[in-house]
C-alpha cells in the first residue's frame, strides 16, 4: 500500500514539474520526505537545486545589503569631498568675502543693457554687452555646427525634427520631454542664449544688492546644460577692468534629469570658458537625477551647504507635476540651503500668471500678490523681485518681431544656424520677459 502511495506521489510530483507548478512540486516533495520514503533521482536532483537556490538567494541578499552599505559610504565620502573642497576654514574679513558693488560697473551694465526702470519692479532691457556676448555666441555657433556636421545628413535631419518638435511644446505652454539625441543642440540654438542673457542679469542684481560672495556654493535644479553657471561666468568676465576681482571659488552642483544636457554643457564650457584669459574658477559636480524621484533615492544632497539654490525656468504647467515638484523643492530648501542662504527663482511672465490661471496684465498689485503667493507656497520669504522685459510692458506686444528687429540686439551668429537646421524664416534677437525673484528660507 505504501509503495502505491509513494508511486502516486512521485507521479504527481513529476506532473507538477512538467506543468511548471513549482509551488505544488514543493508541497509534494515535503510530503514525500515526511513519509520517510526514499527519494527518486529526480526528487533528489530537485531537492539539491532548491538548496542551491536558497544558498544563492542568501548570497544575493548579502550582496544587496553590502551594496547599500557601500553606497551610503560612497555618498558620505562625496559629501565630505564637497566639504573639504569648498568649506575649508579660511580666515577672511567680511569685506573680502562679499563683492562690493562698484558704481562704475553698475553704470556700465545699466548703459550697455539699456536698463530703464518703468516702475518699482519692472525694468525694460533692450541692450547687451556686445564685447562679451558676441564672442560667446560666435563660439557657441561654431561648436553647434561642428557637432551637427559630424552626423550623417539623413540621420541629422530626422533627429533634429524629433528634438525640435519636442521642444516646440514650450510654445504651446506644455512641458517637453527633452530626451532626444539632439535636444541639447536644438535647445542651444533656440533658448540657451536668451536664458544665459537672463541669468547674467540675475547675477548682476544679486551683485548690485551686495550679496555675491567670492566663495560660493550653487545648486542648480533642473540645470539643463548649465545656464546658471554660464550666466555667472559671463557676468564675472564683463566685470574685468572695472575692479580687481578677488579669487573666486565656485562650487556648481548640477541637478538634471538628462545626462546629455550635462555632457554638452560641460563640453562647451571646456572649449570656451576654460580657454578665456581669466577663466572662472568653477568646480562642477553632476547629479543626473529626476526631481520627481528625488524622495525615493537613498542619495541626498549635502546638508546646509549651498549659498544659492537656483531654479531657472522649471515651474511646471501640469498641476500634478507642479504639486510634486514644489514638494521636492521645499524639501531641498529645508535640507540643503545653508543658514542665511538664498533661493533665486527665474520664470517667464506667462508661466507665473498661467500658474494661477490668470492672464498677464498691467496691474502691479495683482503681480505682487502672485509673486508673494508663489514664494509662500515654497515656504520662502520674499527679499525682492524684478520683472525684466524687452518691451517695457507686462502684456504681449503686437508685431513683436518687427519691434525686436528694430530695438533688440540681434543674434547675428545663431540666426544662420536656425535658418539652416531649424528652417526658421526670421531674424533672432535677444529678448526677455522674465521674473527674477530672490527669497530666503
Amino acid at each position: 500500500m505504501n509503495q502505491i502511495t509513494n508511486f502516486w506521489r512521485s507521479l504527481k510530483f513529476w506532473f507538477a514539474l512538467k506543468q511548471g507548478n513549482n509551488s505544488r512540486a514543493n508541497q509534494i516533495l515535503k510530503a514525500i520526505k515526511n513519509s520517510g520514503a526514499k527519494l527518486s533521482p529526480l526528487e533528489k536532483l530537485y531537492q539539491d537545486n532548491l538548496k542551491f537556490q536558497e544558498s544563492l538567494n542568501d548570497k544575493d541578499r548579502e550582496i544587496s545589503s553590502l551594496n547599500k552599505h557601500l553606497k551610503k559610504a560612497v555618498d558620505k565620502l562625496d559629501e565630505l569631498e564637497l566639504k573639504l573642497d569648498f568649506d575649508e576654514p579660511v580666515i577672511r574679513r567680511l569685506d573680502d568675502y562679499i563683492l562690493t558693488p562698484e558704481p562704475k560697473f553698475i553704470e556700465f551694465v545699466t548703459n550697455s543693457f539699456q536698463l530703464i526702470e518703468k516702475d518699482e519692479t519692472l525694468l525694460q532691457c533692450t541692450g547687451i554687452d556686445e564685447r562679451i556676448f558676441d564672442d560667446f555666441e560666435s563660439s557657441l555657433a561654431k561648436y553647434i555646427e561642428s557637432e551637427l556636421e559630424r552626423m550623417p545628413e539623413k540621420k541629422r535631419e530626422l533627429e533634429l525634427k524629433k528634438a525640435h518638435r519636442d521642444i516646440d511644446w514650450l510654445k504651446r505652454g506644455a512641458d517637453p520631454d527633452y530626451g532626444f539625441d539632439l535636444t541639447p543642440h536644438v535647445y542651444f540654438m533656440k533658448y540657451f542664449l536668451d536664458n544665459v542673457y537672463c541669468n547674467y542679469l540675475g547675477w548682476y542684481f544679486v551683485y548690485k544688492s551686495g550679496l555675491l560672495p567670492t566663495k560660493i556654493n550653487i545648486l542648480d535644479i533642473a540645470a539643463g546644460p548649465g545656464t546658471v553657471a554660464y550666466g555667472l561666468a559671463l557676468f564675472l568676465q564683463s566685470s574685468s577692468g572695472f575692479f580687481a576681482t578677488p579669487p573666486m571659488h565656485i562650487c556648481y552642483y548640477s541637478l538634471e534629469k538628462q545626462a546629455q544636457f550635462q555632457y554638452r554643457g560641460l563640453q562647451f564650457w571646456r572649449q570656451y570658458i576654460e580657454q578665456q584669459r581669466m577663466p572662472t574658477n568653477l568646480y562642477f559636480r553632476f547629479d543626473t537625477t529626476d526631481i520627481f524621484t528625488y524622495n525615493e533615492q537613498s542619495k541626498v544632497l549635502p546638508r546646509s551647504f549651498f549659498d544659492f539654490i537656483v531654479i531657472s525656468h522649471c515651474l511646471f504647467r501640469d498641476s500634478e507635476e507642479n504639486k510634486k515638484s514644489c514638494e521636492v523643492y521645499r524639501q531641498i530648501f529645508q535640507e540643503s540651503l545653508r543658514s542665511g542662504g538664498y533661493v533665486v527663482l527665474i520664470l517667464q511672465i506667462k508661466r507665473l500668471f498661467v500658474f494661477y490661471k490668470e492672464q498677464p496684465q498691467e496691474d502691479i498689485t495683482k503681480e505682487k500678490k502672485l509673486v508673494a503667493k508663489l514664494v509662500e507656497e515654497l515656504d520662502l520669504k520674499l527679499e525682492w523681485y524684478k520683472y525684466i522685459t524687452s518691451t517695457g510692458i507686462r502684456q504681449s506686444k503686437k508685431d513683436f518681431l518687427k519691434y525686436a528687429n528694430k530695438n533688440l540686439p540681434p543674434q547675428k551668429f545663431m540666426t544662420p544656424l536656425r535658418r539652416k537646421y531649424l528652417e526658421q524664416n526670421y531674424e533672432s534677437n535677444y529678448g526677455l520677459d522674465d521674473y527674477i525673484i530672490l527669497a530666503k528660507r
